[in-house]
């Protein structure tokens, strides 16, 4: 490992591109349906947010041209997505490389608000509670959606080794950790 800082990935142009004409309502149904699936796997999750579980957290990925919010409402999240604005109680931007590294283990959340690279803006509790939460959950997004896909799911695996191999965005909790 280095002390060098290192560049964060942006998100894939194709990906930019699509996000820029998919209509959201439809991926905003497959995305709570989703995130209902991974509270349903992981009980403690939401419920760690203790007080917080019933702010609306704007996740915000600065490449790409939407906005997540997340509605945690303990065992019945819901997500929204929205083209580039949304009001929350807290909103954490940053590209969506390092916010999926946060969940994912690769990169370092103090290392990344330190450097900027991650910024938090209304409740800063809140922010710290939700980060405290996934860590402790280890979730691994990309796992939770293979285990959809039922025998489609060995493919979809090599697909995003493929992917983050090429991109350098870490889709699973495989990845090794990142030094900024």
């Amino acid at each position: 490992m280095t002390n060098r800082p290192t560049r964060i990935p942006l998100a894939p142009a194709l990906l930019v591109r699509s996000l820029g004409v998919l209509p959201l309502g439809p991926l905003s149904v497959s995305m709570t349906a989703y995130a209902r699936k991974i509270a349903r796997n992981n009980p403690g999750l939401f419920r760690r947010l203790g007080a917080y579980d019933h702010l609306r957290f704007v996740l915000d990925p600065t490449d790409l041209p939407i906005v997540i919010c997340l509605e945690p409402k303990r065992d019945a999240p819901r997500i929204t997505l929205k083209r580039r604005t949304a009001m929350g109680d807290v909103t954490i931007a940053g590209p969506l490389a390092a916010l999926l590294g946060l969940v994912h283990g690769t990169f370092d959340g103090d290392a990344l608000f330190f450097s900027r690279d991650l910024l938090i803006r209304g409740d800063t509790a809140a922010a710290l509670a939700l980060r405290n939460a996934v860590d402790d959950a280890e979730l691994d997004l990309g796992l939770e959606l293979a285990a959809l896909v039922g025998p489609f799911s060995a493919p979809l695996r090599q697909f995003y080794a493929l992917i983050e191999r090429r991109t350098g965005v870490s889709l699973t909790r495989g990845a090794s950790p990142v030094v900024c």
